[in-house]
C-alpha cells in the first residue's frame, strides 16, 4: 500500500512511519461498501467474530425485503 492508494480509499496515512492506518470495509459483491473502519490503532479493528455476525444479520434482512 503507497500513499496514493490510501489517498484513493481515504484512509488515513501515517508521515512520521510512512505508512497506511487499518482501514477495513465489508463489501457487497457489486462492490459498493456496506462496512467500514478506519483507525489510528489496533484498537477499533474489525472483530472477525463481529464482523461475521454483521454480514449474517445483513444477509437475513436483506432476504427478509426480497
Amino acid at each position: 500500500m503507497n500513499r496514493e492508494m490510501a489517498d484513493s480509499i481515504g484512509a488515513w496515512w501515517e508521515p512520521r512511519r510512512d505508512h497506511i492506518q487499518p482501514s477495513e470495509f465489508v463489501l457487497k459483491q457489486d462492490g459498493s461498501v456496506i462496512a467500514s473502519t478506519y483507525s489510528s490503532s489496533p484498537v477499533g479493528r474489525m472483530d472477525p467474530q463481529a464482523t461475521l455476525e454483521l454480514i449474517t444479520f445483513l444477509n437475513k434482512r436483506a432476504r427478509q425485503r426480497s
